[in-house]
């Protein structure tokens, strides 16, 4: 039976290529090609200082160390994104304050965002969730307002621009995946992007170990021992990940390009169907990369919603709940005693979401597979 898979990374020859060069250098740990591939990578996202992380979770870990939040601090963040996007607040002893989404894009509420601000409160973690951008003007603006300092969470959103500019590049840190479900991969990895002089020097710093200059008496001496002014970690991409990453580059614009048709495509072939299933908005200004095509099934229950998936896969269709309701998770829900129902649009996003396969060389064939799929298995919850 065919298989068609949620997403899968596309490499060829240039990526072997590259990471032969690297093994032939002998240098593979951060170095070189890391290098090139921050160049490019803050280049195309409009900073002037990209660094390399071993994911998106060491950059969120990373952006709030050098933003100095710990203890007594409030962060505000989604209470539907991938669970490391409050996790980061966590690290650092900081408090999480959760915040509903909007039901159509399933990004942070702007209202709800002010609403919930306290005098505790110092930043907020803004997620551009399945490549979507964020309501930045809104949100820059309420920021600014209660003089919040902003991480992106733009894990999903690589390319990805609001207003025409790219996201990671609007609030004081963006932070980027490259794990193999992303538009490009390094396998595992991530990246922190900053226009701060001040944070790229504490995020290059914490990233390695902590290491601030090297010792004074031993300044120019080939055999210089480092200075360690902070309390850092090892959170450094490997230079065989970055020559991944290089290759993975030039291929950006055709990926996002052909997700980009696809997604058309799915929302046009799922229009007959918009009493059962929604498929993904796209305000004005918020671009979209497609990093994930996330429906939502109109009517039915969360078991309803899974007959559906089950059905999928018994056709080899792959498909996955649109995320996690974080604030329903064992750690946070006990933690700060939340209940389901504070916050209701999250826990729809859970329970009645959809992920469409969405893949480099998925065919028109594939995609009518996959809705001719969807339109039969939705008579399992009529």
């Amino acid at each position: 039976m065919k298989q068609y898979f949620l997403t899968r990374p596309l490499f060829d020859k240039e990526e072997l290529e590259r990471v032969a060069a690297c093994l032939d250098s002998r240098w593979v740990t951060q170095g070189p090609h890391v290098e090139q591939f921050e160049r490019l990578f803050g280049a195309r996202h409009r900073v002037p200082y990209a660094l390399a992380t071993t994911s998106c979770t060491a950059a969120l870990h990373l952006a709030a160390m050098a933003l100095g939040l710990g203890p007594g601090d409030g962060v505000m963040v989604p209470a539907l994104t991938w669970i490391t996007s409050a996790n980061c607040a966590e690290y650092v002893g900081a408090k999480v304050n959760f915040v509903d989404v909007e039901l159509d894009t399933f990004n942070m509420n702007p209202v709800a965002l002010e609403a919930a601000i306290t005098s505790e409160t110092r930043a907020l973690v803004v997620v551009h969730l399945f490549g979507l951008a964020a309501r930045m003007d809104e949100i820059m603006t309420i920021a600014r307002r209660h003089n919040l300092m902003v991480i992106e969470d733009a894990a999903c959103a690589v390319g990805t621009t609001y207003d025409s500019q790219p996201v990671g590049s609007i609030g004081d840190v963006g932070c980027f995946s490259f794990h193999p479900r992303k538009v490009i991969t390094t396998g595992e990895g991530g990246m922190a992007t900053t226009r701060d002089a001040t944070l790229r020097r504490r995020i290059e710093a914490l990233r390695n170990h902590g290491i601030t200059g090297v010792q004074p008496q031993e300044l120019n001496k080939p055999f210089a021992i480092g200075d360690y002014d902070l309390l850092g970690y090892n959170l450094r991409m490997s230079d065989i990940q970055g020559a991944i990453g290089i290759a993975q580059m030039g291929k950006l614009d055709a990926l996002l390009a052909e997700r980009k048709r696809l997604a058309d495509r799915y929302t046009h072939s799922l229009a007959g169907m918009r009493e059962d299933i929604s498929v993904p908005s796209v305000p004005e200004k918020c671009g979209h990369t497609f990093q994930s095509y996330v429906t939502r099934i109109c009517h039915g229950s969360r078991v309803q919603r899974n007959l559906i998936m089950e059905d999928l896969e018994k056709k080899g269709i792959q498909t996955r709940p649109g995320t996690q309701a974080v604030h329903r998770l064992g750690y946070y829900r006990d933690k700060y005693h939340l209940r389901p129902e504070m916050f209701p649009n999250a826990c729809i996003g859970e329970d009645l979401t959809i992920t469409l396969p969405i893949f480099p060389g998925m065919t028109d064939q594939d995609q009518d597979f996959v809705v001719q799929s969807i339109r039969e298995a939705l008579s399992l919850i009529k």
